[in-house]
């Protein structure tokens, strides 16, 4: 019981050094930049703000026989009064130096007049002035500064010889004084050889906020930092102390402390770790304006192992912000630009689609000799070339139309039910004649039991035209080119395959994008605008469908379009399951592609 009584008392005293140090590491000047600098104001602020009640006590004990009891309360007056002005001095201001000169004359002054009354050096009282190299040694921890010490306990050992009171004599009870001094060296030094052992051990094991770089926090529970790394001068240029308690939470933007205090519930709640992105008012530098110096940064909360509290990681994440924000001012004018550029080709497409009609509308006229018949044959031939070429103009302004409908989020829908079937074969008549100039089989496959879909019929009608026109004029004579189809659950999968010249994996990401089109040794002697793709592409995105590419080149390619049976507001059914050839690649709606197996 007494071993566990003497434990505890122990634990409780050194619980009261931690907090006296702590405190005095509280009023250090934040000048102090280093650690050994800091620990050395610390120190003096601590020998200064306790040695005025030793030498009060034993001023009390051994003055008034012979000063007075006036005299005796002015000297503990003004030996607390010098040594708190001088740990005020040096905790205001930072000069050390000043408050450590100041101090020794004090200690001198003080040492030889309690010197003298306790007798002189033959009382146990001169042992004292062993304090003076000590105290100046373990403050400044230099050889420099245990001479400055010696040669003040010299000077107080004459002064005292000068100040002997007549008729004291020294007593068994002087050897009270030492004895307490001697009890605050044991109490000072077992920390601090415990401090050297823990020294040792970071020298061999550096300490994780001295490798990364960061603000090392300690949080607790409630939310209150109960510490916080050196790195917060160069990071936040901030000291420690002024995070600690809520200091942290009162620099962050008023906009990021409900995400803060949202993480901190987080953790409490069970999380193991949450991240946050914060703004934390930094010093203000001269002629900065108030809300300029917020910085960006982020904190890492994880909750620590070994207790309830929770462990803080705080970054620099500036650049990161700065990136962001760039990116997202990039996204914005790559929009408006969009924007414009629909605008313009839509603008642009009108004022092309009237004189384009009369074009079409009077060459039919003069073709058909409607006026009298060519007095040449090849004016007849001219007339039809006009004609090709205005009919060809007009779709491509049509289809420059709905593509810059379809981007602009107001091409109109008009979802009706019909047959399948009757659109492939309105599409096959078509598009025969083209297929039959170039000898291409082109056939059709849908199962019997694709029935009806609920769509656009128009645009269905669309896709499948742009299709069969692209496999048609890729596909060279006596190739093949098949429309198939087939309803898979409440989903309807078509495709259209041919056997022409393919397309290369490399440029599989480029197909689909308006005026885009595939150039190579290949393609280079096909017309084309590159619209036919991206307007199919846009048209299966309206009806909330999917559209996949696989080719090969050399092979041929298949586009195989899935659409909702219901419509577009209907239920997603899968895709179909497609048995792709080898050495094919693929490409997703979404513009992903992967290798076929």
């Amino acid at each position: 019981m007494r071993v566990r009584r003497v434990s505890f008392l122990a634990a409780r005293y050194s619980d009261v050094l931690g907090a006296i140090a702590a405190g005095c590491d509280r009023l250090v000047h934040p000048s102090a930049a280093g650690e050994g600098e800091r620990q050395r104001h610390g120190r003096l602020i601590g020998v200064l703000l306790a040695s005025p009640f030793l030498a009060a006590a034993a001023a009390s004990l051994l003055l008034p026989p012979y000063l007075g009891v006036a005299v005796t309360l002015a000297f503990i007056c003004a030996a607390c009064g010098t040594a708190w002005l001088a740990a005020l001095l040096a905790a205001a201001t930072g000069r050390d130096k000043a408050a450590g000169i100041v101090a020794l004359f004090a200690g001198i002054a003080a040492i030889a007049a309690l010197t003298a009354a306790a007798g002189g050096l033959a009382s146990p009282m001169a042992l004292i002035v062993l304090a003076l190299p000590f105290e100046a040694y373990w403050t400044g921890r230099t050889a420099k500064a245990a001479v400055w010490g010696g040669a003040a306990a010299v000077a107080a050992l004459v002064l005292q010889t000068a100040l002997s009171f007549g008729g004291a004599t020294p007593a068994l009870w002087h050897w009270l004084v030492p004895m307490a001094y001697a009890a605050t060296l044991l109490a000072r030094l077992a920390p601090a050889a415990g401090k050297t052992v823990a020294a040792r051990d970071e020298v061999a094991a550096p300490r994780i906020e001295d490798i990364i770089d960061a603000v090392v926090l300690r949080i607790a529970p409630g939310g209150d930092i109960f510490d916080a790394t050196e790195k917060s001068r160069q990071i936040l240029k901030l000291p420690p102390e002024l995070l600690l308690g809520t200091g942290l939470f009162d620099r962050i933007h008023i906009a990021d402390r409900v995400g803060y205090l949202c993480a901190l519930a987080d953790l409490r709640e069970g999380r193991e770790s949450r991240k946050v992105e914060v703004r934390i008012r930094l010093p203000q530098k001269g002629g900065n304006l108030p809300g300029d110096n917020h910085r960006h940064f982020i904190i890492e909360l994880r909750r620590d192992p070994g207790g309830q509290a929770f462990v803080a990681l705080l970054r620099d994440n500036e650049e990161m912000a700065q990136l962001r924000q760039a990116l997202a001012e990039a996204v914005d004018a790559n929009d408006g630009i969009d924007l414009a550029k629909g605008r313009f080709l839509a603008a642009v497409s009108h004022e092309l689609r009237t004189p384009l009609n009369a074009i079409i509308g009077f060459s039919d006229m003069l073709l058909h000799e409607m006026f009298g018949p060519f007095g040449d044959p090849r004016q007849k031939e001219y007339v039809g070339l006009v004609r090709d070429s205005g009919q060809h103009l007009l779709e491509v302004v049509n289809s420059i139309l709905d593509v810059s409908k379809i981007e602009a989020g107001s091409y109109a829908m008009y979802p009706e039910p019909f047959r399948f079937r009757e659109a492939v074969e309105m599409c096959r008549s078509m598009m025969s004649l083209q297929a039959k100039d170039k000898k291409i089989g082109l056939h059709a496959e849908v199962a019997a039991e694709t029935g009806e879909i609920h769509a656009d019929k128009r645009a269905v009608q669309q896709m499948l035209i742009n299709l069969v026109s692209n496999a048609v004029k890729f596909t060279p004579e006596g190739g093949r080119v098949v429309i198939g189809g087939k309803r898979i659950g409440s989903r309807l999968h078509f495709w259209v395959s041919d056997t022409g010249i393919g397309i290369a994996e490399q440029d599989l990401s480029t197909i689909g994008k308006p005026f885009s089109q595939v150039q190579n040794d290949y393609t280079r002697q096909y017309e084309g605008t590159g619209l036919g793709l991206s307007l199919v592409k846009g048209l299966v995105g309206l009806h909330d469908g999917t559209m996949s590419i696989e080719s090969a080149l050399g092979e041929g390619t298949t586009v195989t379009i899935s659409l909702p049976v219901d419509g577009p507001a209907g239920e997603s059914g899968g895709e179909a399951e497609l048995l792709p050839m080898p050495g094919r690649t693929k490409e997703k709606a979404d513009g992903t592609l992967r290798k076929a197996s």
